[in-house]
Order: structure tokens, then C-alpha cells, then sequence
């Protein structure tokens, strides 16, 4: 395995993040502190609490799995789309390079500043309320897991783009929405009988529910099922990323 040419995309990609670190880091971790204080202050002053968690403490987790999925489709989709759009692409698949290998540069790069950014995030909410982490490993395993598949599925949306445009279309349309109706910043038993089983039907819902519980101990969702169906989903990604390199779609000129 050549794991030189992988790095090469990696650093490539990450002194990139360096030169652009207002919008990379800052810009997300300002807009997600606003809705933090927004959230948090507005409503957190009419909700006192959310099954015995305080309601600013309540939406952290909540807040940096929005973070972690949308910057992680962004990131992975400019990361690739770039390359398409200047041509070099043409040259790292003509080179000795396996399509594996190319993939683990641009999603390692792409998952690893998510988890960056993700941390920032939780040590800066943790300025505002205590926060405290039941389940650590879990809740590691649930961010690297959720990075890494959006990422995936970020580097899907970065190929299948043949426009800017379309590059904010997959986030901007579904992957925000479902993030606010994920139960981001409410717990599902707030709603009645009839939304909470409509709810289910959103895979965010899995997510941000599992994350939760590595932080508090209490989820919407049982956490074996919230696992399980990342990992569905982190397989679905990794079949379809298969099936565009050995087909050549939207990659051949």
C-alpha cells in the first residue's frame, strides 16, 4: 500500500485548511457558538430542563453533531471537487496511486477536520455550561464514526457535482433541515405519539440521539441501534465510493 501518496493528500489538504482558517475553523465555530447562545438563551430560559439535563447543557451535543455533519459534507465535497475542477485529478488517477489510497488522503484529511473542529466546538460550549461525558470512548467512537461517514458521503457529492452550485445544494436542502429536525436542540418525547414515530424515519435522528447518550446517558434511541445504523450507512458510502471508481463515473473526461 502505497501510504507516501496518501499522505501527500493528506498534508495537501490540511496546510490548505491552514491558509483558509477564518472560514475552515472560525466561521463554524462562531456560527454554532450564536446558535448556542441564541438557542440556549431564548429557549433555555422558558425549558429549564430536558430529562433532568439543563437545556443549554442538553443542546451541546446536539450542536456539534450539526457541525460535524455539515462541515464534514463540506469539506470532503470541495476537497475532491477541486481537483475536478483544475484537472489534477486526471494526473492522481494516472498515477501509482490505488483509488483506495486516494480516498483514505481526501477523507482523512476531510474526517480529521471535522473531529478538530468538532473538539473546538465542545470546549467552547463547555465555557458556557458544565458538561459532563458518561461514556468517552463512546462518544469518541460516535465522532470519528459520524465524521468519517459524512465525509464519504461529502467525496460522493464532491464527484457527482459538475457545478458550484451543486456542491451546497445536497447540504443546503437536506442534510440542514434534517440536522434541525433531528432533535438538535428538543428531545423526541416532546413531540406527540404520531411525529416521534414519523421522526424515526430520519437517519440524523440515530446520530445526534447516540451522541447524547455518550455525553448524558439518556437517548430517543437505543444506543446499540444508533451505532448500527452509522455503521449501515458508513457502508452504504463505502459501496457506492467503490462503484465510481470501478465504473469511472464522472471521473473519466
Amino acid at each position: 500500500m502505497n501510504l507516501r501518496a496518501s499522505a501527500s493528500i493528506y498534508r495537501f489538504e490540511m496546510n490548505r485548511t491552514a491558509r483558509t482558517v477564518l472560514q475552515s475553523i472560525i466561521s463554524p465555530v462562531l456560527s454554532t457558538s450564536l446558535y448556542f447562545v441564541v438557542f440556549g438563551g431564548a429557549i433555555g430560559s422558558r425549558i429549564q430542563e430536558v430529562d433532568g439535563i439543563s437545556y443549554g447543557a442538553f443542546i451541546v451535543p446536539g450542536l456539534i453533531m450539526l457541525s460535524l455533519l455539515t462541515q464534514s459534507v463540506s469539506n470532503a465535497a470541495f476537497g475532491i471537487y477541486f481537483p475536478k475542477f483544475t484537472g489534477t485529478i486526471y494526473e492522481i488517477l494516472s498515477a501509482p496511486i490505488s483509488y483506495g489510497e486516494i480516498v483514505l488522503g481526501y477523507v482523512g484529511a476531510a474526517a480529521s477536520k471535522s473531529i478538530i473542529l468538532g473538539v473546538i466546538i465542545l470546549a467552547t460550549a463547555a465555557l458556557f455550561v458544565p458538561i459532563r461525558i458518561e461514556h468517552p470512548f463512546v462518544m469518541i467512537a460516535f465522532l470519528v464514526l459520524t465524521a468519517v461517514t459524512f465525509t464519504l458521503f461529502g467525496f460522493i457529492i464532491g464527484i457527482w457535482a459538475d457545478g458550484f452550485e451543486k456542491l451546497q445544494l445536497i447540504p443546503l436542502l437536506f442534510i440542514m433541515p434534517l440536522t434541525f429536525l433531528g432533535g438538535t436542540f428538543y428531545s423526541i418525547s416532546m413531540l406527540p405519539p404520531i411525529w416521534q414515530k414519523v421522526t424515526l424515519i430520519n437517519p440524523v435522528v440515530y446520530l445526534v440521539s447516540g451522541f447524547r447518550w455518550s455525553f448524558y446517558g439518556t437517548s430517543d434511541v437505543p444506543v446499540t441501534i444508533s451505532l448500527a445504523m452509522t455503521i449501515v450507512f458508513l457502508g452504504i458510502c463505502l459501496t457506492v465510493i467503490w462503484l465510481i471508481f470501478r465504473t469511472g463515473w464522472r471521473l473519466r473526461p
